[in-house]
């Protein structure tokens, strides 16, 4: 592993499930991080990951904010600088998933599902260029069902399909500063934000779909950013579907 000890990460969504792990993963690279939670109903968790990366012997400080107000991203960069000095490595693992009919989703549905997964990603990917130190890297999680043919998700993939194109720009435009940018796209994870979507009988069907009949599971997921951030920062504008063979493009 290309050496991350002593840099330093803003991780939106890092408080919990794979934010969480992925801050403390960069945390036992020796990075610090900045982890990053919603909303006060959070902050416990966020409490429990900041312990995590101290624990591996970094620093941690959490910063709250409703990432849909970007201000609030420029906020989240402004607290990283003034407690690490610089930022190194941005990784936005914010989302929210909608499972339901076109014909039903309402505009509020629809303009919440376009905020927190397009319009939140793409000023986080602008924030983090102005920011970013040279030579580091940025990653966004979106999901595999950008590569799927499947009913009542429109809201879901549909507003995580426009960050491939941020990514593709932002890697043209960062690259003259040895800037990686690069997407993920894990298949349905083990997480409670999966289950409440779907029946049972729906779960166990993801999970044929894919190598040894299991869902993603998070700790397939934050090794793969650690690894872009460094012995694979090579890799730049790409979306990498993670998903055991879920689906493929």
């Amino acid at each position: 592993m290309s050496n991350l000890n002593g840099k330093s990460a803003v991780v939106a969504a890092g408080s919990k499930n794979l934010g969480s792990l992925i801050s403390a993963e960069l945390a036992r690279q020796g990075v610090n991080v900045a982890v990053h939670y919603n909303s006060p109903g959070s902050e416990a968790e966020a409490d429990r990951t900041v312990e995590q990366v101290r624990a591996a012997g970094a620093q941690a400080i959490k910063v709250q904010g409703d990432l849909t107000t970007p201000a609030n991203i420029t906020a989240l960069f402004d607290a990283a600088v003034e407690a690490f000095g610089s930022v190194d490595i941005a990784v936005n693992a914010v989302g929210k998933v909608l499972r339901k009919p076109i014909a039903d989703i309402t505009e509020a549905e629809y303009d919440e599902m376009f905020d927190v997964n397009a319009k939140a990603a793409f000023f986080f990917l602008q924030e983090a260029g102005r920011r970013l130190n040279d030579g580091g890297s940025i990653t966004t999680i979106v999901t595999s069902l950008l590569a799927a043919f499947t009913d009542g998700y429109a809201s879901y993939a549909g507003s995580k399909s426009p960050v491939e194109h941020f990514t593709r720009a932002a890697a043209k435009e960062f690259g003259q500063f040895g800037v990686n940018v690069n997407s993920i796209a894990p298949g349905p994870m083990d997480t409670p934000f999966f289950y409440p979507q779907e029946t049972p009988e729906r779960v166990e069907f993801h999970k044929s779909q894919a190598m040894g009949n299991r869902l993603t599971q998070i700790t397939d997921i934050a090794p793969l950013v650690v690894f872009l951030a460094g012995d694979g920062h090579w890799t730049t504008g790409q979306t990498l579907f993670v998903n055991g063979g879920y689906t493929t493009r």
